[in-house]
Order: structure tokens, then C-alpha cells, then sequence
């Protein structure tokens, strides 16, 4: 279902997907760089299929909500210019509020994100809101984005149990920032565990991206709806 959440940037477009039985907890679903487009719905669709409540904000929004193809890089780089620190935790938090106000406490949500999303993702764990993140390929791991700290200095202010589902093949995540990673996500108060797949590159997950692999994307999956089972309560 498409509808509006308000944030005091105005109206942000959401996708909100139900399961068809009694739902085990809720998920945020956050978009890769290229928008909230039909493969982020569909992996909202399918959270829901697996028994969660969803929903997916669009965080660019304040510039229109454009999407654009995954070979046209160029066409999204003023909307993932446009983000703040400040707009994405006002966006997060909005989508966080509508489940809380659906009955979700924090620790039964959790949230999981894609490329930039997946950074955003281990953020919002660190502050105590939700109940458990997974992150797939996300990036600033050394260098901060989006007015974020690097990753490698928030992990070990993980609130939540955190997943991290990356490629050895990633052009752009070098398996050495993904290692400095897994040790200071081990310095965390919480459960947390990094996964490498070595025949996989950015966006393995995506099955219309040019780096997709079937295999790596089905073990990263079955990973993630096993890390809400057992973390979301």
C-alpha cells in the first residue's frame, strides 16, 4: 500500500505491506541510492510475506522522490547529495512512529538497508529504537556520509543486534574495511556478525543489478528473516 507519513519536511511517501496472519514484529525497509524503487518494495513485500509488518520511506522526498535506473548513477547524485543527518534520522524516526503507533514496541522492529540504506540501518541501531538491523553492502565504512559517522566508529555503539551481508568482489567495500568493520562491531554490547561472500560485488541482492548472484543473495536472505526471528521480540 502507497500512502503518506507527515515529517515536518512536509509529506514523505511510504510503502506499508501487511502480512496475511499475525505478524512476529515490523521492519523498516531503507532504499538503496537509487530510490524507492520496484526491487525496495518488492523486498518490503516479501519482509511481509515472512510475517512482518513493513514499511518503506523514501527519503528523497524533499527533492520529488525521483528514482533512476541502476546504470544511470549521475541522474540520483543531487538527491543523495541533498541528505542530511538531520532529514534521515526525521524520516527514520517518522517511519519508526507509525509502527509504534500500530502497536510495535521498539525491541519487535527491526530494520534493514541497502547500499546507503544499509549504513543508515546500522546507524539507527545505535540508538536504542529498534530491536535488531541488518545491513547489506553499506558503505562509509572509514569515511562518514550524509553528515554520519563512519561505520567503524559507530559499530561499537550498537544498541541492537546487528547482521552485516557483504561481497568480497565490492569495488567500493574493500574486504579490508569490511574486516575493520567486523572488529569494532565486536567491541559492541550486543550480539553482532559480519558475513562475506566471495564471489559477490556491490548490490548482489538485486536481481536487476549487474553484480546480482543468485547464490549469495539466497544465503543473505535466509540470514536476514533468521536474525529478526531470533532478535525481534
Amino acid at each position: 500500500m502507497k500512502t503518506e507519513l507527515q515529517t515536518a519536511d512536509g509529506q514523505m511517501p511510504v510503502v506499508i505491506f501487511e502480512p496475511t496472519f499475525t505478524p512476529r514484529g515490523a521492519v523498516v525497509v531503507v532504499q538503496e541510492a537509487f530510490g524507492l524503487n520496484d526491487h525496495i518494495v518488492s523486498i518490503a513485500e516479501r519482509l511481509a510475506e515472512a510475517g512482518y509488518v513493513t514499511i518503506a520511506p523514501a527519503l528523497f522526498h524533499r527533492l520529488g522522490s525521483p528514482t533512476a535506473p541502476y546504470d544511470d548513477f549521475a541522474a540520483v547524485i543531487p538527491a543523495i547529495g541533498s541528505l542530511t543527518e538531520v532529514g534521515i534520522t526525521m524520516d527514520i524516526d517518522a517511519a519508526i512512529n507509525e509502527l509504534n503507533h500500530r502497536g510495535f514496541s521498539a525491541s519487535s522492529i527491526g530494520i534493514v538497508g541497502f547500499c546507503m540504506g544499509g549504513a543508515i540501518a546500522l546507524a539507527t541501531a545505535t540508538r536504542g529504537i529498534v530491536g535488531a538491523a541488518v545491513t547489506f553492502y553499506g558503505g562509509g565504512v572509514e569515511t562518514g556520509r550524509f553528515g554520519l559517522e563512519p561505520l567503524v566508529d559507530l559499530a561499537p555503539k550498537l544498541k541492537a543486534p546487528w547482521l552485516g551481508l557483504y561481497g568480497d568482489l565490492d569495488g567500493s567495500i574493500p574486504v579490508d574495511q569490511v574486516e575493520a568493520l567486523r572488529t569494532e562491531a565486536a567491541k559492541a554490547s550486543t550480539p553482532t556478525q559480519i558475513v562475506r561472500y566471495e564471489n559477490a560485488g556491490h548490490g548482489f541482492n538485486c536481481d536487476v543489478r549487474a553484480d546480482y548472484d543468485a547464490e549469495s543473495a539466497s544465503d543473505a536472505w535466509a540470514r536476514c528473516l533468521s536474525w529478526f526471528e531470533v532478535s525481534l521480540s
